[in-house]
Formats: C-alpha cells, structure tokens, sequence
C-alpha cells in the first residue's frame, strides 16, 4: 500500500466519525460568522464613522474585519482538530496502534490527518466565503483564493500541533496552548485592528507570527487588494512552516508511538 492510498484510509476513517455530524458542523461554520459580524462588524463598525476608513485601507469596518476573522477561524479549527482528537487517537482510543497494526505507517496518518484538516478547514472556510458574500464582503471572484489560503493556514498550524501533541502525556498542555499561543494570535495577528496601531516592536513580533501572513493572503483575495510583491513571502512563510511541522510531526509520532 502506497503512502498516498494509505493517507486516504486514515482520510477515510476520520470522515466515517464525522459524516454522522457533518450537518451540524456546517450549521454552525453558517451561524459563527453571522454572529460575530453582526455583533462586531455592524455593531462596532457603526461607532467608527466614515472617517476611520483610510485606517481600514478605505473599506468600511465590516469588510476589513470579515477576512480577518475567517483567517482566525482557520487557525482555531486547526487546534481543535489536532489537539484532543490526535491525544485520544494516541492514547485514550489507541486508534493508532490499531492503524499501525495494518500496513498503514506513522507518514501515512500524519498525511491522512493533515489532509482531514484542510478537508474540514476548505468545507468552513467555503461556507464563510459565503456569509461574507451576503454581508456584501466580498469585492473579486479572486476571493476564491481565500478557501485554499484558509486551508494552507490550517495545515500549516495543524502540522506543529500534531508535533506538540505527540510529546504530551496528558491533556494538560492544551491549556498553555489556547491561553498563551491561540488566543493571543486572534487578537494581535491583525484580525481586529491593523497592526500600525501597535507600538513598533510589537508590531516587529506580529509581523513574526504565522496567523499575520494568513489574514493577509485572505483579506488580500477577499477585497481585491492582493500585494503582488508580498503574498509570494505570505505564502512562503506558510509552507515552510508546513514542511517543519510535518517533519516534526511525523518524527515524534514516530517516537511516541515506538514507546
């Protein structure tokens, strides 16, 4: 059995649990940024006026916020599909044990699950695209783009954290993970506010993290204003991340699993 088929396998097993709840998922992808737009977009955006839109590169509040938020939910979606979910596989369900009994290897289900990754982040990201085509968000077909984007973000984080979650015993460093890497990548990534309100060395460090290059690429495409000269760095710094997670990824399930 090649790599490849072996990845769809483990593709294969994931969608089996998850087709019984998919529904819900998507309802719940539609309902999250229709919220938060709502709430944010309109409510917050009506207190800025007219004249803070040259802070927003000249689009209303709502327009620049949308694909900042989608960017985020990537990234969020991404960590709650390789935290828990890969510990019980390791360890409470031992699903993988199961899978490494068969001529399925570690690279195949590190490639099986990274594939479900991008599958579950480009079917939300899709359904956001569309929320954000009924709020009139969305300016260029271009913005297509953003649901590739979205997944190469969720990829990319989902690659490191699968590499993080094979060095843990228990779930107990999830914690540090939501409180001290999640949450303040959401707020200080540029989701929200540009980052030219930040005081120049945070914005140094914003700058540094993955999550800035992801809004970046997907509001670009969003909004018809996709750098030419700075998405190829965007993109860059996105795979490369990728390719050093994956490797990672793939030598300490390696380990655990072996142990």
């Amino acid at each position: 059995m090649t790599v490849l088929v072996a990845s769809g396998r483990v593709w294969q097993r994931n969608w089996l649990v998850y087709k019984r709840l998919w529904h819900r998922s998507l309802a719940f992808g539609f309902l999250q940024p229709v919220l938060f737009l709502t709430a944010m977009g309109l409510g917050i955006g009506a207190l800025m006026g007219g004249q803070d839109l040259a802070a927003f590169g000249g689009v209303e509040y709502i327009h620049w916020l949308g694909p900042g938020l989608l960017a985020a939910m990537s990234m969020q979606t991404a960590t709650f599909e390789s935290t828990y979910p890969i510990m019980n596989k390791i360890m409470w369900g031992r699903n993988y044990e199961a899978m490494l009994s068969t001529p399925v290897g570690i690279r195949s289900i590190v490639g099986g699950e990274l594939a479900w990754s991008a599958f579950r982040i480009g079917s939300l990201a899709a359904v956001f695209l569309l929320v954000l085509a009924l709020f009139g968000i969305v300016r260029t077909p271009l913005a297509l783009l953003a649901i590739p984007f979205s997944m190469l973000v969720g990829v990319a984080f989902s690659s490191c954290l699968i590499a993080f979650t094979a060095t843990q015993k228990n779930d107990v460093g999830f914690s540090a993970i939501f409180r001290f890497v999640v949450n303040p990548l959401f707020l200080f990534s540029g989701t929200f506010f540009p980052l030219t309100n930040l005081p120049e060395p945070l914005r140094a460090v914003a700058w540094a993290t993955p999550l800035f290059h992801g809004v970046e690429l997907i509001r670009g495409s969003i909004l018809g204003q996709l750098d030419p000269l700075t998405a190829p760095l965007h993109l860059a710094y996105l795979l490369v991340m990728l390719a050093i997670g994956t490797y990672f990824a793939e030598r300490l399930l390696t380990r655990r699993m072996a142990g």
